[in-house]
């Protein structure tokens, strides 16, 4: 496993991190407790330090799984959680309140077990509460020591931007990391979020880096997984991860390139996929959402896979997506 530095801050983080959203849940896609701190406990000796977890997760059983299982390796962890959505019917149960974001936080730390979190994330955008109140509600966590550093997840970039501006303007300790859905098949984010990244120093970690499971090549056009198939089966059609989104011609193409790719260099398909995320730009720690040991393992894997110029050009050809106004009005008139 190797480390790389978290955006311009001098953490250095797993080039995978552990995501543990299904830990404690109930359903087909679940993780029991026993096997979530199994997968914790592997994940750590092989290497990797960056655990991901939410208040959301499993209504906080998430947050208790991972808090027992790393406890006596707490110093060997670099933990992140995250704050906005509902953990209550009140309504200040919610949102990016300073009541909501300092009770959360405390509440994190009660689940977690331990006195601080290394890294805290909004959750997403929150449009009523003013961003003046949640920054330096998230300052004032910073600097009582609770909270390492601060990350943002689902911003559209002129709020990542507005909220960066604000932190510098007023002297907050600023966003080092940025959480956002991204793969081969969803590569939304490239145009308006890799150049804003890079100027002002956040690392991407991107979730859901195999598509729900979609690019673990075991998925066939037209035959709809059963709800007892993980992700894809069990989400419904509403969901960014849902199955009806995928199922498109280009799709299907990139599905066809990872398993070419897939071929040619004596991986799994899903390793491929990891292999090229890991090589993008802007990325610091791509989270591995594993509901199973055997899922965790070959996702470790991928580390050692190496994918050449050509097997990434043929990826970026497969899965391109048009580039739209302005960008591509600049980028065919704006040089200089």
């Amino acid at each position: 496993m190797e480390y790389r530095r978290l955006g311009r801050s001098g953490l250095l983080v797993s080039e995978l991190a552990l995501g543990t959203m299904v830990f404690g849940e109930d359903g087909p896609r679940a993780a029991s407790p026993e096997d979530g701190t199994s997968m914790i406990h592997r994940f750590l000796d092989a290497g990797g330090n960056h655990i991901d977890t939410a208040d959301v997760y499993a209504g906080g059983r998430s947050e208790e799984i991972v808090g027992k299982a790393i406890k006596l390796r707490r110093d060997d962890v670099v933990l992140a959680t995250k704050v906005r959505f509902p953990m209550g019917a009140g309504p200040n149960d919610q949102g990016s309140s300073r009541h909501h974001i300092l009770s959360g936080v405390d509440a994190s730390l009660r689940r977690l077990g331990t006195d601080h979190i290394e890294l805290l994330y909004l959750h997403c955008w929150d449009p009523i509460t003013p961003l003046d109140e949640s920054l330096r509600a998230l300052d004032d966590v910073v600097t009582s020591g609770k909270v390492r550093y601060l990350g943002v997840s689902n911003y559209m970039p002129w709020q990542l931007a507005t909220a960066l501006n604000m932190a510098d303007a007023m002297g907050f300790h600023r966003f080092v990391a940025a959480q956002y859905q991204y793969n081969l098949i969803t590569r939304d984010i490239e145009e308006d979020f890799f150049d804003l990244l890079e100027a002002e120093g956040l690392g991407l970690a991107p979730w859901s880096p195999l598509a729900g499971g979609f690019l673990a090549g075991k998925y066939t056009r037209g035959e709809r997984p059963s709800e007892d198939e993980g992700r894809l089966g069990s989400q419904p059609d509403t969901d960014e991860e849902a199955w009806v989104k995928r199922q498109d011609d280009r799709s299907w193409a990139i599905d066809a390139a990872v398993r070419q790719v897939a071929s040619d260099v004596g991986a799994s398909p899903a390793e491929v996929a990891l292999a090229w995320v890991l090589a993008q730009r802007a990325v610091a720690s791509v989270i591995i959402g594993a509901r199973t040991m055997g899922q965790l393992e070959s996702n470790l894997a991928a580390t050692d896979v190496s994918l050449g110029a050509e097997h990434l050009a043929r990826l970026d050809e497969a899965s391109a997506v048009p580039s739209r106004y302005p960008a591509r009005f600049i980028a065919n008139y704006g040089k200089r």
